[in-house]
């Protein structure tokens, strides 16, 4: 695991938890620098995905390590986290678990999708092929920087960054991931005293998330953006400002 900590020396601590087959690097790259100009970052690579030999083991370990490195270094208690899609799921666990205090919690557009055992074999079966297959044919690598483009209007470089970064892992750690992920469950209307939970909800996903979202969470605050999922993270201002200021708004709200 790597936690590196960065942006302002004092301030409220935001931890960075990125999404399926990603660092933080390529995951958080065109918000980072900012939020770092306002709040003191902790910037996690989970094992598989942190430069070393290791194989990503499965949801729970990891969580477990990152509330170890809560307890350690911040007395069991921290200003925020906000995950990308399936770094939204430890920041439910951390919620969910009590062994740590977030006092807000920021979803980015997760699915939060779960299944059973048989269901979530299958599905990584199927989908961590999508992600690695294209690495030793140019062609399907062509195809799906193009896809990326299209869906996410990324720019090329911004294309080129995410193939990378999903051809450099792993496929036994990205499998591992994605289907430990859909085994990771969560109970219904979680509600912990002094924690905020948000959610930067992408409209384009479909409604069905939002009910998602509400069946989870008690009472949690709900931000809409016109926009695909996590686009605001592939380098376009015009979702990229928008849901940076409601970061900010969402670090202000006071807890109960």
């Amino acid at each position: 695991m790597q936690f590196d900590e960065m942006g302002l020396k004092t301030g409220k601590v935001l931890f960075l938890l990125p999404g399926t087959a990603c660092d933080y690097q390529t995951n958080f790259g065109s918000v980072q620098d900012r939020l770092g100009e306002k709040y003191h970052l902790v910037c996690v690579n989970y094992d598989g995905f942190d430069g070393s030999d290791r194989i990503f083991p499965d949801m729970i370990t990891v969580t477990e390590k990152i509330e170890n490195y809560i307890k350690e270094n911040y007395n069991g208690r921290i200003d925020g986290a906000i995950g990308s899609s399936l770094g939204s799921s430890f920041v439910g666990q951390l919620i969910q678990r009590q062994n740590v205090h977030l006092d807000h919690g920021i979803f980015g557009s997760p699915d939060l999708d779960q299944s059973g055992r048989f269901s979530a074999w299958l599905q990584s079966k199927l989908v961590v092929p999508l992600l690695t297959g294209f690495t030793k044919n140019e062609k399907k690598k062509a195809s799906t920087k193009e896809k990326l483009k299209k869906v996410f209007e990324m720019n090329d470089d911004t294309a080129d960054r995410f193939l990378e970064c999903f051809s450099r892992f792993s496929p036994e750690s990205i499998r591992n991931e994605y289907y430990s992920d859909l085994l990771t469950w969560l109970q219904d209307d979680i509600r912990v005293p002094h924690t905020k939970v948000h959610f930067i909800y992408a409209s384009k996903m479909g409604e069905k998330y939002l009910k998602r979202y509400r069946k989870y969470f008690h009472d949690p605050e709900i931000r809409e953006f016109d926009m695909a999922h996590e686009q605001w993270l592939f380098g376009g201002e015009n979702y990229a400002l928008p849901v940076l200021n409601a970061i900010d708004e969402f670090m202000e709200t006071p807890v109960d």
